[in-house]
């Protein structure tokens, strides 16, 4: 006998199982799994009923019982289960429960070699529910971790005492840590994190850094260089355009219309058949290339038509890891 839950996690394992083996027969495959071979029989019965939606004939699992039948030794074949194989993909509250686990973790933890890694995983995760059409749903807002207080700390007497900083900063951009020297000017909260605005020497403009992915701050025996800036208001966003920034001009098919609201846009146009004209500014174009990746193909990066090209380029790049044929 064979209960139903034993049997779906026999199945789970069953395909992956066929995919990986030519030639094995119904007897091996019995043996294997630890059952008698008619109840394997029975499993497959059930993959020839199973796929993707739509039940078309080409979206099923394709057994081939005639290669039991026929030969003495019974050799198991299955066909058309490719899908089984691919990642599975997070579901926006399953999402949304990891971030704010990880969030509580990194807040909680005091081993600072651990928060580089959940950086990335945060940065990751982050970014992947930013493709519905609207905003993860659950924010998360911690006390400071032991660490975060501390930088705080010292920022904080940075600012008071006029002296520069040095940081060693998680770039998720790059995926890197980087040193770099700032300038502090003032610390600020928004949107569910803390911030200190500095200028940086590194970028030799003024720059919003994230506290929580400060992995080291440390001040610097040199005085603060003036700079005329006013005043940073988080209000109306964390966005804020440089000089150097480059225009880009996005065009969004209806399913991709969510860019331009959940992303600073300059102005948007109709195109007709519920298309849309985006312009933005972007400070770092590889972000711009990662989300057009990202969308596809629902945006497509028209101006700058540098910008588009390199999309194009890391595109064919992309797929020529899957099939080396394209490259």
């Amino acid at each position: 006998m064979s209960g139903a839950r034993e049997q779906v996690s026999r199945l789970l394992a069953l395909v992956p199982y066929l995919q990986t083996r030519t030639d094995v027969s119904l007897a091996q495959v019995a043996a294997d799994f630890g059952v008698r071979p008619d109840q394997i029989m029975k499993d497959l019965k059930v993959l020839w009923m199973c796929g993707l939606p739509g039940l078309t004939p080409d979206k099923m699992i394709d057994v081939d019982f005639e290669a039991i039948e026929d030969d003495p030794d019974g050799v198991v074949r299955i066909d058309n289960a490719d899908f089984l194989s691919r990642p599975v993909r997070l579901g926006s509250s399953e999402a949304s429960a990891l971030i704010v686990a990880l969030r509580a973790l990194r807040e909680g933890s005091p081993d600072d070699a651990s928060h580089e890694v959940i950086d990335r995983c945060l940065v990751k995760l982050e970014d992947a529910t930013a493709s519905g059409t609207a905003t993860p749903p659950v924010a998360l807002h911690l006390p400071q971790s032991p660490t975060a207080l501390r930088h705080s700390a010292l920022l904080e007497e940075a600012i008071r005492t006029n002296r520069q900083a040095r940081l060693d900063y998680y770039v998720p951009t790059r995926d890197e840590t980087t040193r770099r020297t700032v300038d502090p000017l003032e610390l600020l909260s928004g949107e569910g994190h803390d911030y200190l605005d500095a200028w940086c020497h590194v970028a030799q403009a003024r720059r919003l850094f994230r506290l929580d992915r400060m992995h080291s701050v440390e001040i610097v025996d040199e005085a603060r260089q003036e700079h005329d800036l006013t005043p940073r208001d988080l209000s109306d966003g964390l966005f804020e355009p440089g000089p150097e920034d480059i225009e880009a001009v996005l065009h969004l098919e209806r399913s991709a219309r969510w860019v331009a609201d959940y992303y600073p846009v300059e102005s948007v146009a109709e195109l007709g058949a519920g298309r849309l004209e985006a312009r933005l500014r972007v400070g770092d174009p590889r972000w711009l290339v990662r989300l057009a990746l990202r969308v596809a193909p629902g945006l497509t990066v028209v101006e700058p038509r540098a910008l588009s090209e390199e999309v194009a380029r890391t595109a064919r790049a992309t797929l020529g890891l899957y099939d080396p044929a394209r490259s």
